[in-house]
């Protein structure tokens, strides 16, 4: 009887091993692990949600564009503005430009100066709407504009998109407005940007 009773117990299957010890190491608290598991309502809900804040809306003030955006008509376009806007030619130091596929993109480079024109951007919802132009690969930084039509103000502090996407996708090269326009069948805007240029050379 003694040799049945003991294959029984072999036969049983062992019991389960003990729980593991907690990582002294894990920097995730139990209470922090107890409030993962909790279920949806243990948490206190407010009747009403409030409105989300978005802080990083897009801000208004004097832009440096250089890129489709020194084009007057293009800004009319995604603003929905009756007319062109006035720009100032202006330049900011400390960045260069390569490409993102047809597109310049906006690098910080210590020395070097990028050419283009300033618009002043007065609402916010026309911030947006450039924003929403330029893509998430582009983002609205602060920036010195310094400007070279010899009025008044001489400079401002504004903002430009700069390029916040892989730079791996980055190649070299250099942003001509007016074959990109002639490439988007955009043919007067070209020959009326041609022709301004040539005015000022007169």
């Amino acid at each position: 009887m003694a040799s049945s009773g003991q294959e029984e117990r072999n036969s049983r299957p062992p019991p389960p091993p003990p729980p593991p010890p907690s990582n002294p190491h894990s920097k995730i608290s139990p209470y922090v692990l107890k409030l993962r598991s909790a279920p949806p309502d243990y948490f206190y809900q407010p009747p009403v949600k409030p409105e989300p804040v978005d802080f990083s809306a897009a801000p208004t003030g004097p832009y440096f564009f250089y890129g489709t955006l020194t084009d007057p008509l293009m800004i009319s376009e995604i603003l929905e503005m009756p007319e062109e806007p006035g720009l100032r030619p202006a330049y900011i130091l400390g960045y260069e430009c390569k490409m993102w596929g047809q597109y310049p993109a906006l690098l910080d480079c210590p020395g070097s100066v990028v050419e283009g024109a300033a618009y002043h951007v007065r609402t916010t919802q026309d911030a947006e709407r450039l924003a929403a132009y330029e893509t998430g690969n582009y983002r609205a930084v602060d920036c010195l504009i310094r400007y070279t039509d010899g009025k008044e103000p001489s400079e401002d502090l504004g903002y430009t998109f700069k390029f916040v996407g892989n730079p791996s996708e980055l190649t070299e090269g250099a942003f001509d407005l007016k074959v990109w326009l002639r490439r988007m069948g955009r043919h007067a805007a070209a020959d009326k940007l041609e022709a301004a240029e040539a005015r000022r050379r007169e």
